[in-house]
């Protein structure tokens, strides 16, 4: 059935103390859909774009197994622009401009061949529409959805009427807090957990990753990284690593999510490194089995 992604699809303009880079591919459905894809396919991606859209980035998604079926081409609209410009400390950003033009009317609809998919990731888009994407569905099995803070402020209501509906919720150490109105992070992911995820999963940027489930707390360290050209996608990528470790494997155990976890912050490491989607467009599978590994060694220890 393939991996469903639905989120944005956009044109960034960032600027870094290193450089900066105008019209660059960007969006959550974007890369999100890019990370799974180098673990199973093909990834079913539903978003919307104006007719200004780049016709490589059209190619450049095909050739990495990504149906744009559901891929929404309005003739004569303008795609969803954003600009930021990130600090030297690259974890302190502004944004210069949101443009939202043809997204700020996104209508999810998912096509026929897509609505029995199990796997689905929902992007970072208001949760009246991830609820309209479920309406959609026939019976998912594995639901992961990622929000941020402006929804847990404006949409709240509706967040809370989405949650008990996914499985698994992304979000960041600051949106816990916000969302849980509880500064301690263990406690906070008791009270949103309570609210309808089974597992949620807490990022850390530079300091890793919390695994809240049932059964387990897991704390996954972070890549040391030398160079960070551009932190942009970072969330996403870590979302898409996450999902398609698990599309491709179907193992839900809680050691498949721990690996699943670190996937997820392996994937995130390659998009860093370059500036918009560039660090995930031409990776190989030793590639990210090699940093997998080296991820696993980074908390291994004998006992004595």
């Amino acid at each position: 059935m393939g991996l469903l992604v639905v989120g944005s699809l956009g044109l960034d303009t960032v600027a870094t103390p290193f450089d900066k880079i105008e019209n660059a591919l960007g969006g959550s459905a974007t890369y999100i859909s890019l990370a799974a894809s180098y673990f199973s396919g093909p990834i079913r991606l539903v978003g919307i774009v104006g007719s200004d859209f780049p016709k490589e980035y059209i190619e450049m998604l095909n050739n990495h197994n990504i149906d744009l079926e559901g891929l929404q081409i309005v003739e004569g609209g303008k795609t969803f622009r954003w600009s930021g410009k990130y600090h030297y400390d690259l974890n302190v950003r502004d944004t210069l401009f949101t443009e939202l033009n043809v997204f700020e009317k996104f209508d999810p609809i998912i096509p026929e061949n897509a609505r029995k998919s199990k796997f689905i990731c929902l992007g970072n888009i208001d949760p009246v529409l991830q609820a309209k994407v479920l309406d959609q569905m026939e019976n998912p099995q594995f639901v992961v959805c990622d929000t941020m803070n402006y929804w847990i402020e404006g949409k709240k209501k509706e967040l809370l009427d989405l949650l008990p509906r996914v499985n698994v919720l992304i979000i960041n150490d600051s949106e816990a807090r916000l969302l849980a109105h509880e500064p301690n992070l263990i406690k906070a992911a008791k009270i949103i957990r309570a609210m309808g995820p089974q597992i949620l999963i807490i990022k850390k940027g530079e300091h890793g990753a919390l695994l809240f489930s049932e059964e387990t707390i897991f704390s996954a360290p972070a890549y040391p990284m030398e160079s960070i050209y551009d932190p942009t996608g970072a969330g996403d990528s870590f979302a898409g690593g996450f999902t398609g470790y698990l599309f491709k494997t179907r193992d839900l155990s809680t050691e498949s999510l721990k690996r699943a976890v670190i996937y997820g912050s392996t994937m995130a490491s390659f998009c860093v490194e370059k500036f918009s989607t560039k660090g995930l467009e031409e990776l190989s599978y030793l590639q990210i089995q090699d940093r997998f590994r080296q991820f696993m060694n980074l908390s291994r220890f004998d006992e004595d």
